[in-house]
């Protein structure tokens, strides 16, 4: 964990932001346009700008920060994540969130596209996420640990906010969105998983599975933030149904489904007061 490295990043950020983010917000793919509803003060920050980022490659990924307003909240917008999969490592995964948190983030909002391995989901649900599975063979706090960030041994006993899924199922109720509950699996992909993994994570407990989301959530529980996240389920998985498994279909599903997430997420800000 290279703390220098985060407070370059942050210290590049500070000046262009036009206040503080309370919210950081993570959109998958196929949810980004959520991102182009912001409101006023707004900036738009390309990844490659800023000291020590990657590019963001996944299809679907604007690969940007979005800063601004929504729902009168100030939130601090990412138009894409990066992925294990795509070469890089971890801590260059979750370098977003800890500088998030130093630029005064106290709430992380996670969203992705998973694929369904609970039989009773159907492609275009939502899933809020109650715990997860780190499948990925890697941990963002492995190696020297930071104080300043957050303890050597992280507590993950209530990683996902137990108040804020509270307030995301009144949110749900409230605008008559079906909302399931689940654990997300995260595996290190590109490839997708085999049917007879699928099987095995069924077993283990997991109800969605996906490649991304859980290095977020480690280095944000670290760092103290509170974390709300949800799945779109995209496509069921492997074995689940007698079809291939393609990338197109994710992004057609995110682009069709994705609006109702999005009215979610901005009624859960509305109302974050109240959490």
């Amino acid at each position: 964990m290279d703390y220098q490295k985060i407070c370059r990043a942050a210290e590049y950020l500070r000046p262009l932001l036009p206040e503080i983010p309370q919210v950081g917000l993570i959109l998958g793919s196929g949810l980004g346009e959520l991102g182009e509803q912001l409101e006023e003060p707004f900036c738009v920050i390309p990844y490659e700008e800023i000291p020590g980022f990657v590019r963001s490659t996944a299809p679907g990924h604007k690969g940007r920060f979005v800063c601004g307003r929504l729902s009168g909240v100030p939130v601090l917008c990412m138009q894409g994540r990066f992925h294990c999969y795509e070469g890089y490592n971890i801590e260059d995964v979750v370098l977003p969130v800890q500088v998030m948190r130093l630029l005064g983030a106290e709430t992380l909002l996670l969203t992705n596209a998973a694929g369904g391995i609970n039989c009773s989901f159907q492609v275009g649900d939502l899933m809020l996420l109650t715990d997860h599975i780190n499948f990925l063979g890697h941990n963002p706090l492995t190696g020297p640990n930071e104080p300043r960030l957050g303890p050597r041994f992280c507590d993950m006993s209530y990683t996902y906010t137990p108040s804020l899924r509270k307030l995301a199922l009144e949110s749900a109720e409230r605008l008559g969105i079906s909302l399931r509950q689940g654990v997300y699996l995260a595996t290190a992909g590109p490839s997708y998983e085999t049917p007879a993994e699928i099987r095995a994570f069924r077993i283990w407990g997991a109800d969605a599975v996906g490649m991304s989301t859980v290095p977020e959530v480690i280095a944000a529980a670290h760092c103290g933030m509170k974390v709300l996240a949800f799945s779109l389920i995209t496509n069921m998985a492997a074995g689940v149904l007698d079809q291939p498994l393609s990338e197109e279909e994710v992004i057609e599903i995110g682009k069709a489904k994705g609006h109702i997430l999005q009215n979610l997420v901005r009624d859960i800000l509305a109302h974050l007061s109240e959490e």
